[in-house]
């Protein structure tokens, strides 16, 4: 099991198998109010769904952290290690709303930095309505945004996800690639 710390209170704490049902529920709790905000109160199911979430846990060199302050569970993480470990992808990434604007993002990024030292290159993608999140990555963490998915520019291999009703989720077809060059 992999543990490592950002700073004195924050650590990194790799997820066993018994507790991702746990990580799943505590990251859709985490997404879904950007979602209500941005377009509405509307049966949208889980979001992202339990299948977004299993196929980032289950993907191949994935791996899922807690992020912990003390002893208590304040966010999570899920990283997809490539196969040399240099181009690295930040699959999912949440801080729970009531531990919110603490440094606690930015302290288990550098933790996750830290415990992969190899890596050259991080990328991770964000929805364009997720204000907070393209501060954080930009601003905060020292991404850039590399490419802009839309009508116009159909992101390979990522399908659209979709609300329970069957219709397209709001704003998933649109959002950032971001990229972090470490070398």
């Amino acid at each position: 099991m992999r543990e490592t710390t950002g700073d004195s209170s924050v650590r990194l704490v790799q997820a066993v198998p018994a507790e991702l049902p746990a990580v799943v529920s505590a990251l859709q709790e985490a997404f879904a109010p950007a979602v209500y905000e941005a377009f509405g109160p509307r049966d949208y199911g889980p979001i992202p769904s339990d299948e977004e979430v299993w196929a980032s846990f289950n993907a191949p060199g994935a791996v899922v952290y807690h992020i912990v302050q003390g002893e208590t569970r304040v966010g999570g993480a899920v990283v997809r290690i490539g196969e040399a470990g240099r181009h690295n992808m930040l699959e999912l990434f949440f801080i729970s709303p009531q531990y919110h604007s603490r440094g606690l993002g930015l302290s288990a990024w550098r933790a996750i930095e830290a415990l992969y030292p190899e890596t050259e290159i991080w990328e991770t993608i964000t929805p364009y309505f997720e204000k907070r999140n393209i501060h954080f990555y930009v601003n905060r963490c020292g991404f850039h945004i590399v490419e802009f998915f839309n009508e116009h520019h159909i992101a390979p291999d990522i399908p659209v996800p979709v609300c329970r009703d069957g219709s397209p989720m709001p704003g998933a077809e649109e959002f950032f690639r971001f990229r972090k060059i470490m070398r």
